[in-house]
């Protein structure tokens, strides 16, 4: 074969090798993107870590390690609300909540609009996208979780990736209506949008901790800023690799 043919032989081989590396979906490929300058970029700036002294957990490890689960940060952590039961103010409060947890993780949170799905309802699908994190509002006859004293429910599932890491990929929370109620939001509007942020800490990656000066205490006493350890470890999380 002659020399020209040979070379527009291998640069369209070569073209065609990276049409597929840049637009194949597996995840195996993931690396192979990075390499070559096609990885994903995070869509806001990862946080600075800062220690403080303060007390955190991680509410999952991997496996065999003490290494956090966390979200990709490279991509966006989508969400849906549900508004039945939802009190004057609800969305709001839960928006800025939101806000105040993007601020602190670096991570992107994006709004879908309005679902009739209720909160926990699976998390991963078998083909397609996972289902996103799906907040409202219920009673402890539909979550038994709520009973007793306890104003929310936060948490979130994790998948496996083909490198064998843990990466979070949906979740939900549940916030009591019994706690959430007209007159509490109106009246009390930081400390709900506290127990707000507390739940989705725990979408995010943060377990309980036993220090009363920390927002993921696991009783509600009033807190309702982030403490030095929370923002420690939010931080942390948002700083994790993508995959």
């Amino acid at each position: 074969m002659p020399r020209s043919a040979t070379t527009v032989t291998i640069a369209a081989t070569a073209a065609m090798l990276a049409a597929v590396v840049a637009w194949h979906p597996a995840e195996q490929l993931d690396p192979v993107r990075r390499a070559v300058g096609l990885g994903p970029d995070r869509p806001l700036p990862a946080p600075s870590v800062v220690r403080q002294g303060g007390t955190f957990a991680w509410a999952m490890t991997q496996p065999g390690s003490d290494e956090p689960v966390g979200w990709d940060p490279c991509e966006q952590v989508r969400y849906r609300i549900n508004p039945a039961g939802e009190p004057p103010g609800g969305s709001e409060l839960v928006r800025r909540a939101l806000d105040r947890a993007s601020a602190a993780t670096g991570l992107e949170f994006t709004d879908e609009g309005e679902t009739d799905d209720r909160p926990f309802p699976g998390g991963v699908k078998l083909f397609g996208r996972p289902d996103p994190v799906v907040i409202g509002w219920a009673d402890a006859a539909e979550y038994p979780d709520l009973a007793g004293q306890v104003a929310g429910v936060g948490g979130a599932v994790a998948e496996r990736g083909s490198s064998g890491r843990l990466r979070f990929v949906s979740g939900g929370i549940v916030l009591d209506v019994e706690a959430f109620t007209a007159s509490a939001v109106a009246q009390q509007p930081r400390v709900m949008e506290g127990i707000v942020l507390h739940e989705v800490a725990h979408v995010v990656g943060l377990g309980h901790v036993s220090e009363p000066m920390e927002l993921m205490y696991a009783s509600n006493i009033g807190q309702v800023e982030l403490g030095p350890g929370d923002r420690e470890g939010l931080a942390r999380l948002g700083s994790l690799p993508c995959r």
